[in-house]
């Protein structure tokens, strides 16, 4: 069992340390404060070939897989998880293009997101179908002047890049409205530019501002045959492509625990207190190293994790380790920022200090791609199924 990197994936860590050192970190705070997309990050990512990690190299990409992506994305996210969602955003809406997606859908739409001329967003949430996915309502019915083609109306909300996006991959009712049998949810690829696409009301968020969060309105769309991905009836691409982000969102909450533990360990060195360092007292350390253990505890997860989904380990069997990753890692984030808040008292609650900023980032983390009760579920069950058992 080799727990090192190869070569390439540390020159990759080490590449993207840099960049996010020099092109991150000093957009951070603006980036928060202003709410505005950051395009010169974007392009800062597009010309170092970070947008194409987890694609092959015959769509454009580089096959560093979803462990360099999970690398790049804890690199990212030391300074900004909005920066970090920015990479994250070229695997969660390919993802299922990738794994069910017919060639000429990959030729025609991935080497464009690994080049940087393309941006894509993905929509299964709606206002009443958050972790219930089955409880959407958007159809798709079949459209009379096309032979295969789909008309499809309804509307999903609290997409990521949903302004910034080209192309979208939609789930929607195939079947009743009302069903709510797995075969009854189809994937689309659907066009940003189509009749009857376009962007509703974009969300005021309390963190993991400058990646625009909104609602996507699609008015009897018309989707030709060939835009849609897999088989009608394939619910289970959505939980594949979600499963095998696991480790991509669990990364965000590595580098932001990372990050916030750092700035907070630097600033008690400093700080005088009853004629020493506020890092000169045990309690201090203690709560340090606690955190310090679970952050190498969530990256082993989240390797692991990686490793599995870039093998192609990411259905039933394996749900449990995937989610694992998921859960501690993005609760990490919550209790490391919060304790990087504490150690700085009063100061950590101000703008003056990142700390305040971590702190609303993270909890987005818990919620995001499967909340941490949906996480808690899975393992659950696979423990109850014996798909994670030790004897």
């Amino acid at each position: 069992m080799n727990f090192e990197l190869s070569d390439e994936l540390v020159q990759l860590q080490e590449s993207v340390r840099r960049l996010a050192r020099d092109r991150v970190q000093p957009r951070a705070r603006e980036i928060d404060l202003t709410g505005e997309y950051p395009t010169d990050v974007f392009e800062s990512f597009r010309d170092a070939g970070l947008l194409g990690l987890c694609l092959p190299p015959s769509l454009g990409g580089s096959g560093a897989g979803i462990l360099g992506l999970t690398i790049a994305i804890e690199e990212v996210a030391k300074y900004s998880n909005t920066a970090a969602l920015m990479l994250l955003l070229t695997r969660l809406p390919t993802g299922p293009v990738l794994i069910a997606g017919s060639e000429e859908q990959q030729q025609r739409y991935l080497p464009g997101i690994a080049d940087g001329s393309l941006r894509a967003a993905f929509g299964l949430s709606e206002p009443q179908a958050g972790s219930d996915v089955m409880g959407m309502r958007t159809r798709a019915v079949p459209d009379p002047a096309t032979d295969g083609g789909w008309i499809v109306t309804g509307s999903k909300c609290w997409m990521s890049g949903v302004k910034e996006a080209d192309w979208y991959t939609i789930f929607a009712k195939t079947a009743d409205p009302s069903s709510r049998a797995h075969d009854s949810v189809s994937a689309f690829i659907v066009e940003r530019n189509w009749d009857g696409v376009s962007v509703g009301r974009t969300d005021h968020k309390m963190g993991v501002r400058g990646v625009d969060t909104g609602e996507l309105v699609l008015d009897e769309v018309r989707v030709p045959p060939e835009n849609v991905i897999g088989e009608i009836g394939g619910f289970r691409l959505a939980m594949l492509g979600l499963n095998s982000m696991r480790p991509i969102v669990a990364a965000r909450g590595i580098g932001l625990a990372e990050g916030a533990l750092m700035y907070a360990t630097d600033y008690v060195k400093r700080r005088a207190a009853f004629g020493r360092t506020i890092a000169d007292f045990q309690g201090i350390q203690w709560e340090i190293a606690r955190c310090a253990v679970d952050i190498e505890a969530a990256r082993l997860l989240t390797y692991r994790a990686a490793a599995l989904a870039d093998a192609g380990k990411f259905g039933k069997e394996h749900v449990p380790f995937l989610s694992m990753a998921k859960y501690f890692a993005t609760e990490l984030a919550v209790r490391a920022s919060g304790l990087a808040v504490q150690l700085l008292g009063a100061a950590g609650y101000m703008e003056d200090h990142p700390t305040e900023q971590w702190y609303r980032d993270a909890k987005q983390l818990t919620i995001v791609e499967g909340t941490s009760q949906v996480q808690l579920g899975l393992i659950a069950r696979g423990v109850l199924d014996g798909d994670l058992w030790w004897d």
